[in-house]
């Protein structure tokens, strides 16, 4: 998974300002969104767990991911 350990990211959550604080737009990542079949709204709301975005295996979640755990281990 990206090089990542799935026993680190475990019940981590990735929230809407997290997108934000790597710049991703919330246009483009809501259409990344519908593609991969995930909910905005929910994500929007709740946030999304960082093993379930790791899963899609694109680079630019697991980019956003590593953000977190780097902030959250800083």
């Amino acid at each position: 998974m990206s090089g990542l350990d799935v026993a680190t990211s475990r019940n981590l959550i990735i929230t809407r300002s997290h997108l934000d604080e790597l710049g991703y737009c919330a246009r483009g990542a809501r259409r990344w969104f519908d593609r991969m079949g995930l909910d905005w709204a929910v994500f929007v709301r709740d946030g999304i767990e960082a093993d379930v975005l790791l899963a899609t295996g694109d680079a630019m979640a697991a980019r956003l991911v590593h953000h977190v755990m780097d902030k959250d281990n800083g």
